[in-house]
């Protein structure tokens, strides 16, 4: 095939949603983003010197380099137990390839990069096929266990690396790669016709099939956005609108079969009433179809969307964010379904609730997708990794108990240097690694400022400007926003997100007479900055007692407690020797404190009551802690929802 044009990125790269010029959205993503400081600095920090290093070791120790090796030379064995151990190694590659937006001129990383993006390049087949198990394991069975096998899967991630790859350095590598295997996928699948062998005659493509795991959707709209060329977007927009047709139902082994609800091929998208089956899945289905929204334009999807993500939120998301209900499929529950001790709630899951929840902000401009993605971040999230960087937690239960006995494999609530399926720690990379990507966005007329993190955040075109942030959120309410750029012959709009959880706030603008208004959601100032000039937006963080939705069984007649946007919970290791978690209550009314601690935890604000022991009809002092820090002393008990007393 002819080779592209070289497509050189701007000296700032954006992350990964790059819209057209056309695209049907309300916000851009902003044209720049940079943290600097403060706390999600912090844990980049961490990301970026231990996280991501440890990459390539933890890869080649469970074999997912040796398969790559393999399927370049030709000979050897496949190692590991699920046929996607490909898709690891491209999420790490994306995660890199993001940070070395923050460290261009770090060697180091750089040249690790370009150590795998060279192995992958090898593994790759003359046709553009890459998948290590089918060509090294079971060559005969290529594109003939969609279901349970993941080729699109693993294409989606090597896609998705590759655009951040050439997004960050410029270099055409792995976009090669990817976009000769999208061109190879594209022969076989998908919408239009291959040539036939008899005159007169126009088979259909060789296969009419869906991925067992969606991935592939919003991956190929990615790669139209980065190339231009519309077949990705067609490609992508054929998967989409296939799922739902049962296309994945007769698996020879029924042992294996789940159900078409399980893998979202039980209705089109545009007709499920709700989310439903594995988590992931479902979610990284829903960014994909927001992807082709943006780009066509496409009324009925943005409807569907809009529907699902409502019935997520009201019916089937944790107070941290987190979603699955059910270790059983990794799967949504019924509504109101959420055990706090039994939440299964997977990191992946969060992460690809992340991901569609600022696509739809993208799409429509409305700041309770943003809050969704503030609430997801900092708790079922952030709870995925350790505070040192180095282990992780696969599932993240709301409560453990004072005798829990851990599950065996990945589905234990301790944390786990990596895992058999080690999907999570590289996508937790790969999201912290972007993370500024998802804080600041532009809309032509202004600069929104939807996640607030120390940085700089700039937009282009014409309405294009700049900000500097300074705060110590979440840990402090203020705010600053210090304007660094903006037309200057004509009013432009400065708009910061109110979180949902915030009752009361003040802001300080350069002048009274500032045309400010206050969208649902959003408070915007409209005026002809200078350089220089300020706002100071100040959230009152005080501490909530939240109840839960009385329809959800397992929490009624609880509490949580929460603290801006973060949850808290209970651990063992912070009460009076010898108390049990499964004993204590807590009063609606009781009295709470903040109190900043910076020798605990790396530095938090924990939040103190008096409780009362049950079993004892006294009281006791109770010492909360961040949700996303749990689990990160000693293995004990934890609990988010406390009984009311």
């Amino acid at each position: 095939m002819a080779r592209m044009p070289d497509l050189t990125p701007p000296p700032i790269p954006p992350g990964p949603i790059r819209l057209r010029a056309h695209a049907h959205t309300a916000l851009r993503p902003a044209a720049s983003a940079r943290i600097t400081g403060g706390f999600w600095a912090a844990r980049r920090h961490i990301n970026a010197s231990v996280s991501i290093p440890q990459g390539p070791g933890r890869l080649e120790q469970a074999g997912n380099l040796a398969n790559l090796r393999a399927a370049a030379e030709g000979s050897g064995t496949f190692s590991g137990d699920y046929p996607f151990q490909d898709s690891d190694v491209h999420k790490w590659l994306e995660a890199a390839s993001w940070q070395l937006a923050d460290d261009p001129g770090d060697d180091g990383p750089a040249a690790e990069v370009e150590r795998l993006v060279s192995l992958v390049a090898a593994a790759q087949d003359p046709d553009g096929y890459l998948q290590t198990y089918y060509q090294v394991a079971r060559p005969e069975r290529r594109w003939s266990e969609l279901d349970w096998g993941h080729e699109l899967y693993c294409a989606g991630h090597l896609i998705q690396a590759a655009v951040a790859h050439h997004r960050t350095t410029g270099r055409r590598e792995l976009l090669d790669v990817a976009v000769r295997f999208a061109a190879y996928i594209d022969s076989v699948f998908g919408p239009g016709k291959k040539p036939g062998k008899e005159p007169g005659k126009k088979p259909e493509k060789q296969h009419d099939g869906i991925c067992g795991h969606p991935e592939i959707e919003t991956a190929l709209v990615e790669l139209y956005r980065e190339t231009g060329e519309r077949r990705f977007l067609d490609l992508a927009g054929h998967f989409t609108d296939r799922r739902g047709h049962g296309l994945l139902a007769g698996n020879a082994d029924r042992s294996r079969d789940p159900g078409p609800a399980y893998w979202q091929d039980h209705l089109p998208v545009r007709e499920a009433p709700t989310v439903t089956g594995h988590a992931v899945r479902q979610l990284y289905l829903l960014a994909g179809a927001t992807d082709l929204a943006m780009e066509s334009g496409d009324a009925s999807l943005r409807e569907a969307l809009e529907r699902l993500w409502h019935a997520m939120t009201a019916e089937k998301t944790y107070v941290t964010g987190g979603v699955g209900a059910r270790h059983e499929g990794e799967a949504f529950g019924e509504p109101f379904e959420l055990p706090p001790d039994r939440a299964y709630a997977e990191t992946c899951a969060a992460i690809a609730s992340v991901q569609w929840s600022w696509r739809m902000a993208l799409l429509t401009g409305e700041t309770r997708y943003s809050d969704l993605v503030e609430r997801t971040l900092y708790n079922g999230f952030l709870s995925g990794v350790s505070l040192d960087g180095d282990r992780w937690l696969y599932v993240n239960p709301l409560q453990v108990r004072d005798d829990h006995e851990p599950l065996p494999g990945d589905g234990t609530a301790r944390r786990t240097p990596w895992f058999r399926c080690a999907c999570c720690p590289p996508n937790v990379m790969r999201l912290l690694a972007s993370l500024p990507h998802y804080a600041a966005s532009g809309d032509g007329q202004g600069l929104q400022l939807h996640q607030y993190a120390t940085g700089t955040y700039a937009t282009d075109g014409a309405g294009g400007g700049a900000v500097t942030v300074q705060t110590d959120y979440p840990w402090k309410g203020r705010v600053t926003v210090t304007v660094d750029a903006a037309p200057a012959d004509r009013d432009w709009t400065l708009s910061l997100r109110i979180p949902s959880w915030c009752a009361e706030f003040t802001v300080t603008a350069p002048d009274r007479q500032d045309r400010t208004e206050t969208d649902p959601g959003w408070l915007r100032i409209r005026r002809r900055w200078r350089p220089g000039e300020r706002v100071v937006l100040d959230l009152a963080l005080d501490v909530r007692l939240r109840e839960p939705d009385p329809r959800v069984d397992a929490v009624r007649g609880c509490l949580a407690v929460e603290r801006g946007p973060l949850v808290y919970c209970l651990e063992s290791v912070d009460q009076e020797a010898g108390l049990r978690l499964d004993d204590v209550t807590l009063a609606p009314t009781a009295r709470t404190v903040a109190e900043n601690r910076p020798d605990l935890l790396g530095g938090i604000t924990v939040v103190t009551a008096v409780g009362r022991l049950r079993s004892e009809g006294r009281e006791t002092q109770l010492t909360a802690v961040p949700y996303y820090a749990w689990a990160n002393r000693q293995d004990g008990a934890m609990r988010v929802w406390i009984p009311a007393s």
